[in-house]
């Protein structure tokens, strides 16, 4: 593996040009990723909840997920972030599973040092898989901080195409690992 001084000599962009050809199977230097997690919340009919950004003047759709607060555990931050993002309460949401490991991103880099004081390579997030079983009334992206302009319902197949092109690899990933609740 990689030990901490070849890490520290290295500038930024090696960094993410490493990280970036580093196998999924490889241990990455966890202070390099913030940590967070992502929720694929699913309807009754197996379509999953995306949300457009409202930060992006692309059609760039995504997941609720976020960054876990200080002395917070992944599972109230999971709960929180749904809150914070879609207005969801607790009560309306079954978790399904959480994910087996960690998934990782990486962000462009001409992102890195506008997100998190360029601290971060990207982000480590343990997803989960939740049910909403409550009325799509319930749905309120415009929360105290929104971060949504508009919300939907697709299927596991149109997700990849609707998402910013850094992040198709993580949600495969997460979508293969989910499969088996996403038939229906």
């Amino acid at each position: 593996m990689f030990s901490l001084k070849l890490l520290q000599n290295l500038s930024q962009r090696q960094l993410v040009t490493m990280s970036n050809n580093i196998s999924k199977d490889t241990l990455k230097p966890d202070y390099l990723y913030r940590s967070g997690i992502g929720v694929m919340l699913i309807n009754s009919k197996k379509e999953i909840f995306v949300g457009k950004r409202i930060d992006n003047n692309s059609d760039a759709w995504q997941m609720p997920q976020g960054g876990i607060d200080a002395g917070e555990n992944e599972d109230l931050a999971m709960f929180r972030e749904l809150k914070e993002e879609t207005g969801i309460n607790q009560d309306k949401v079954k978790v399904l599973r959480k994910s087996s490991h960690y998934h990782y991103y990486n962000l462009p880099y001409k992102l890195q040092k506008k997100f998190w004081g360029g601290k971060y390579l990207g982000q480590k997030q343990r997803w989960y898989i939740a049910e909403f079983i409550g009325d799509d009334s319930l749905v309120n992206i415009a929360t105290e901080n929104p971060e949504f302009s508009d919300w939907k319902w697709i299927s596991s197949n149109e997700i990849v195409n609707v998402i910013v092109g850094f992040k198709r690899s993580l949600y495969r990933d997460v979508i293969k690992e989910f499969g088996e609740f996403l038939n229906k």
